[in-house]
């Protein structure tokens, strides 16, 4: 078990973030119907597009990705619990969505919500989560197990190779869930029943190869630009790990969750959630009123950013290093032991 917050600091943010918990209605309707609109405007779009060549297929797959991803978003703050105001509503929408992604609802609301009870706890990684080891853990493992994290780590596996069979495979079938997780279960049968019936209902009117020529490039996109996007809200320099005894739910949020500043227009598609410690503070909080809340509140404003351009030298990253707190790169740790030789 995670110990408790502070109370004194749960009460202060509690009071700086409640005024902003909670849905409305109408900016909610009206955010799922500029999301899923133009993406099913799009996705026709890109069908068409194969009267006229493939090359313009695989230029509509970059914006139609994105507003795929805002549809994850959607389904990300109805996993939340702040996006409609009635469970039924969320379960539907998040339900439908979750199909579009090939993400189960119930599913990864159970392993997301482990995720943000845990962010940052050396002890409790796992779910929901990008594995990172410390170099002691690194160094403990043999040559074949220090090989294989090196390879999960690579940028070309952990953003383009590791998304496709995340998304693709691994979301049929979880086997790394407990097996009394009957409503995460439930959800992952029902997304896959559901995905059968779109590819026969797609075999049968648009042609099943049509159809595949669409949606694959359009998945592994969404999926590496959505794994990107958690991986920087995450993963930097002076990011926040901790072991049991020390870790504090709001030094996780605020230390260990970047503010990735976007252009305004990316910063739209994406919902608001490059505002990322804000949203780990309070979950409850809808994608549309986070910047409200951070611009109402200083203290929400002096955390680590992170642009669009910086975002790339994150991206070899690998290992915490618990002596300087921070995260280092395999070759700083080459470096470390030629200096000790």
């Amino acid at each position: 078990m995670t110990q408790p917050p502070d109370r004194a600091r749960a009460d202060h943010f509690r009071h700086l973030l409640e005024p902003y918990w909670g849905a409305d209605t109408r900016r909610s309707v009206g955010q799922l119907i500029t999301s899923a609109v133009p993406f099913f405007a799009l996705w026709y779009a890109m069908l068409r597009s194969l009267e006229v060549g493939y090359w313009l297929t695989l230029l509509l797959t970059l914006p139609t990705a994105g507003f795929l991803m805002r549809l994850f978003m959607i389904q990300h703050d109805c996993g939340h619990g702040s996006f409609f105001k009635t469970r039924a509503a969320r379960d539907v929408v998040g339900f439908c969505i979750g199909v579009l992604t090939l993400v189960p609802y119930q599913y990864w609301r159970k392993t997301h919500a482990y995720h943000h009870a845990h962010s940052g706890n050396l002890d409790f990684r796992g779910f929901g989560d990008i594995l990172t080891m410390t170099v002691r853990e690194y160094e403990a493992r043999s040559p074949l197990g220090r090989l294989k994290y090196r390879m999960y780590r690579y940028p070309l596996v952990l953003f383009f190779i590791g998304p496709a069979f995340h998304f693709l495979i691994k979301h049929r079938f979880p086997w790394d869930i407990p097996r009394d997780w009957s409503e995460a279960w439930r959800s992952v049968w029902r997304t896959n029943f559901a995905l059968v019936a779109i590819f026969a209902l797609m075999s049968l009117t648009i042609g099943l190869e049509r159809f595949l020529l669409v949606q694959l490039p359009l998945t592994l996109v969404a999926c590496s630009m959505g794994v990107w996007l958690f991986y920087v809200q995450h993963q930097y320099e002076e990011t926040y790990w901790h072991r049991q005894k020390e870790w504090d739910f709001f030094d996780a949020a605020l230390q260990g969750s970047s503010y990735l500043v976007l252009p305004r227009p990316l910063q739209w598609l994406t919902a608001n959630i490059g505002l990322h410690h804000v949203h780990h503070l309070s979950s409850r909080i809808p994608n549309y009123r986070l910047e409200e809340a951070m611009e109402a509140h200083p203290e929400l404003q002096r955390v680590t950013r992170v642009t669009l351009v910086e975002s790339i030298r994150l991206a070899t990253l690998s290992l915490w290093d618990e002596e300087a707190a921070r995260l280092i790169r395999f070759r700083d740790l080459r470096g470390r032991a030629a200096q000790a030789a």
